[in-house]
């Protein structure tokens, strides 16, 4: 059975889909630049973890953006979405490190003995070790050419922007591609069907998955306004799944390091570190299992794809 729904469409976000969708794609890149400038004193001040981390979350969503809307849009040559990726990636390293001293320090740190404690001394060193090394390569970055050009150039087209006929059109004209473009493939990557994080292949998946389904919260954050009532749980939602997977990464990293550091089993070393990471790990897997299923399942994906239509055309199907 096929069923209509309509609702009172709001009159900001009805102005706001009659906005030509280039000129929606040039605020969030400006937004997005503007955040990146502000950060970058912080970052290189590097009193406070929390300025890499919004700046790390700026540079994906800028990436985000430029891949989602390139079809409308006519970018300088810097401005190429890999470039970016690359740099991102060197911020991601410095803050990876940064999350898991802070679950060490904060979480797992105050269960153990003080036995516990002294075996995981080198650990500690090393981890601060990286972390000083991966920083020196972040601040010659953000300070180097090819970052200093990046923003340059994207600042320039913010100013006097060129873009194709699409970006010419009204946003809502294009909601249904440009939802599938963050959408397309995400349901039905192997990580959805992996039993556990507890192997090599099934980790990689789950990784992967990580990924898309970022990339899909800020596809999604981008078309927001368009109709909040419809985006915004799902957004929520997202959110959600990727924070979860991010837990499992992170346990997974810190088991890592200590198989890599440790002269011994961490299993004979750390016995209580060790059984109070499986302890996390068996929770946070139990609560992706529960949040994930609903998109196994054909009404979960169906919904989810609805967001391509707007509440006038949307159909529910029951």
């Amino acid at each position: 059975m096929v069923t209509a729904t309509f609702s009172v469409p709001d009159p900001a976000a009805s102005a706001h889909a009659a906005r030509p969708c280039g000129d929606h794609a040039r605020d969030l890149i400006a937004e997005r630049l503007a955040r990146l400038v502000g950060l970058q004193a912080e970052v290189l001040a590097d009193r406070d973890p929390e300025p890499l981390h919004q700046m790390r979350v700026s540079f994906r969503r800028l990436r985000s953006t430029l891949e989602q809307f390139a079809p409308a849009l006519l970018l300088p040559e810097a401005a190429d979405p890999e470039r970016i990726a690359r740099l991102g990636r060197r911020l991601g390293l410095t803050r990876d490190l940064d999350v898991l001293r802070q679950r060490l320090d904060e979480q797992l740190l105050p269960l153990l003995p003080e036995r516990e404690l002294r075996q995981l001394k080198p650990v500690f060193k090393q981890l601060r070790r990286e972390r000083r090394l991966a920083f020196e390569e972040l601040g010659e970055a953000l300070q180097g050419r090819r970052y200093l050009k990046l923003l340059a150039h994207l600042q320039a087209w913010c100013k006097t922007p060129r873009w194709t006929v699409m970006g010419e059109e009204p946003l809502a004209a294009w909601r249904p591609e440009l939802v599938q473009a963050v959408l397309a493939g995400l349901t039905t990557l192997p990580g959805w069907w992996a039993q556990g994080p507890y192997n090599a292949e099934a980790s990689a998946d789950l990784h992967r998955l990580r990924r898309r389904i970022k990339r899909a919260r800020y596809g999604l954050s981008n078309l927001e306004l368009l109709e909040p009532p419809a985006f915004s749980p799902w957004i929520a939602r997202l959110r959600r799944l990727q924070e979860l997977l991010g837990d499992l990464n992170d346990l997974e990293l810190i088991e890592a390091a200590l198989h890599r550091q440790l002269d011994a089993p961490p299993d004979q070393l750390v016995p209580g570190l060790c059984s109070v990471l499986m302890e996390q790990r068996a929770e946070c897997w139990q609560l992706w299992r529960e949040h994930a299923d609903g998109l196994r399942h054909p009404r979960g994906r169906a919904e989810l794809q609805a967001l391509q239509f707007d509440a006038a055309s949307k159909v529910t199907l029951l």
